[in-house]
């Protein structure tokens, strides 16, 4: 289980219901015909189970996982009490390392996972997630401190690198424990029965359906997305990691009980860990479905067509960027299928052709990821990325010279050094995010705190309500000392921003707009508050959605989310402007 934590981990880094007594009303409640609970409890399955590889990306882990299948319906598959157990012991909490543990316990029709955290603060011990399969829910005292990731400093901290080295060195990120905090959420409980989800105790097991574990555990805990093909457990944080392996799975239709579970639990997904219900104005996703006319469609037993239907949602009625198809079920096959772009995608697309564009007419060699024009340099890169979580590996290079440009630590601490240097001429730094798509919290973190000296980053669950402001400071010089070598002093900062800087390359001038220390150029960024959450149908659809955990900067005591962008403090009107840097640098030294 060690080696699927650091894989999936990995991975992640590069986060129908038919015609029958119960069914989702348009308001997303429950309603059975005598407008009484499910008599679901008091029916008897034919229970069976199944051994299945559990599968980190296209390798197997050398592991099993057991399922089980009610009345035959073998492609809708449940986890019984004691493999969650295991399951979050060994996978999620990384029990024997992290010093975490779960015990369970069972008291007739409930059974209680509680979380025990060694070495924390007294209220944050003893944290139970409690299945009640005869009101058929899930509650959890406190979601974000039962899911809350070994390591994390405070409750929703979006950095994956430790703090420190094997060898209790300081390495890379040091977490700040003053301008922290955290502001915890309330209790939360998912009412399975609203949605049609039945809970099964029966023969001494406690049985819950796999795909709702997958997609309130894995997905928002993990940050990863879980696959089942009816011949592997696939963990995966993208289609693409997988797409071998997944698709060796048999084609068919969806089996009654697949349909009629499947829309329950994407409607259950989805009003909870959609972060951008609000905006959008959907109260619950069944109404959305009834009044586009999708309902019929992730109703069928056709896998294809209920496909098409998650496909059109993310494109016709999400457009938000971070939402995106990535492929159809196992049962449908590889699809031939492209719906139309999005409104908001399409401008998107059109902005970033025109600034690539006119920075291909100044660079048609490609433009370097540090360049020094006069008394300024420019940073260049078009992803915020990084190929490890090992910080290690940036103190292993001799000379900072020898970094590459393509992972941004690298391109950071080589831009230091040379910033930094005897005789260095530059007194302006400008950081061009205007071509920049976004990626990896951690390396955001550490632009922030290489420009700012501490990076104040404020998160908020949606599905909870808890918040969070993370501080951080970054070693630059790696001297594995946090102090004022690793800023850059008096020189003036800057920001390049367009319509194209989204996700991280929005969140990143978001805080420098806030914090009045780097005057922000171009037009206001793009967007994108909400972080990444893969996530996957329960028949097998691929999918990510704009997640629970929403970017915002603090500002007087009140978080903020950043998805409007930054607006600039003095205005680039032409695309071309931004890359003829002789002009730019003379229109920088202008401004004092």
């Amino acid at each position: 289980m060690k080696k699927l934590v650091s894989l999936t981990l990995a991975l992640a880094m590069t986060l129908s219901l038919c015609a029958c007594n119960v069914n989702i009303n348009p308001a997303g409640a429950s309603s059975a015909e005598d407008g009484q609970k499910s008599l679901s409890s008091h029916v008897t399955h034919k229970i069976t189970s199944a051994s299945f590889p559990l599968c980190a990306g296209e390798e197997e882990l050398g592991m099993d996982m057991t399922l089980y299948f009610l009345d035959d319906a073998t492609d809708l598959p449940y986890i019984e009490s004691k493999d969650l157990q295991t399951l979050l012991n060994d996978a999620l909490f990384e029990a024997e390392e992290s010093g975490i543990s779960v015990s369970m316990d069972t008291d007739d029709s409930t059974v209680t996972y509680t979380r025990h955290n060694k070495d924390e603060k007294a209220f944050d011990n003893n944290i139970p997630m409690t299945i009640d399969f005869d009101a058929e829910t899930i509650e959890f005292m406190d979601f974000d401190l039962f899911c809350k990731k070994p390591g994390s400093s405070t409750l929703l901290d979006m950095t994956a690198m430790k703090g420190f080295n094997d060898a209790g060195e300081p390495s890379v990120f040091e977490k700040v424990d003053r301008g922290s905090f955290d502001r915890y959420g309330d209790a939360l409980i998912l009412p399975l029965s609203d949605y049609g989800i039945e809970l099964v105790e029966q023969d001494g097991l406690y049985l819950v359906p796999f795909q709702t574990i997958c997609d309130f555990i894995i997905s928002a805990g993990l940050g990863t997305s879980v696959l089942f093909n009816g011949k592997s457990v696939i963990i995966a944080s993208k289609l693409a990691e997988c797409e071998n392996i997944y698709y060796a799975g048999d084609k068919g239709e969806r089996s009654d009980a697949l349909a009629k579970y499947g829309y329950g639990e994407l409607c259950l997904m989805l009003d909870y860990l959609y972060g951008l219900k609000e905006p959008h104005e959907i109260e619950h996703f069944a109404n959305l479905f009834h009044e586009v006319g999708f309902e019929q469609m992730l109703q069928s037993a056709d896998p294809e067509n209920a496909d098409k239907a998650v496909y059109r949602l993310i494109t016709d009625y999400l457009d938000d960027g971070h939402s995106q198809f990535q492929g159809f079920s196992y049962l449908a096959g590889k699809v031939d299928y492209k719906a139309p772009v999005g409104a908001s995608e399409y401008r998107w697309e059109g902005h970033h052709n025109v600034y690539t564009e006119a920075r291909e007419k100044a660079y048609p060699d490609g433009v370097p990821g540090y360049e020094e024009v006069g008394n300024t340099a420019y940073i260049t890169f078009d992803q915020f990325f990084m190929d490890s979580t090992d910080g290690e590996k940036y103190y292993e290079v001799e000379d900072p010279k020898d970094f590459s440009d393509e992972n941004t630590i690298e391109l950071i601490m080589k831009a230091h050094s040379m910033i930094t240097r005897k005789d260095s001429p530059i007194e302006n730094v400008v950081i061009d995010l205007s071509c920049n798509l976004g990626g990896v919290a951690d390396t955001a973190v550490f632009v922030l705190a290489w420009y700012l000296g501490e990076a104040s980053i404020g998160m908020k669950n949606t599905m909870t309500g808890a918040m969070c402001s993370s501080t951080y400071r970054a070693d630059v010089n790696r001297d594995r000392k946090f102090d004022e070598k690793d800023g850059l002093g008096d020189r003036k900062l800057f920001c390049l921003t367009s319509p194209v800087s989204f996700s991280c390359g929005n969140l990143v001038p978001c805080i420098f707009k806030e914090s009045n220390k780097v005057t922000l150029l171009g037009r206001t960024s793009g967007g994108g508050s909400c972080v990444v959450q893969p996530v996957s149908s329960a028949w097998g659809t691929s999918f990510q959605i704009s997640g629970n955990k929403r970017l915002s900067f603090v500002m007087n005591g009140a978080f903020y989310d950043i998805d409007r962008g930054a607006e600039p403090d003095y205005a680039i009107t032409a695309p071309e402007e931004y890359y003829d840097r002789e002009a730019l640098t003379e229109f920088i030294n202008g401004l004092y």
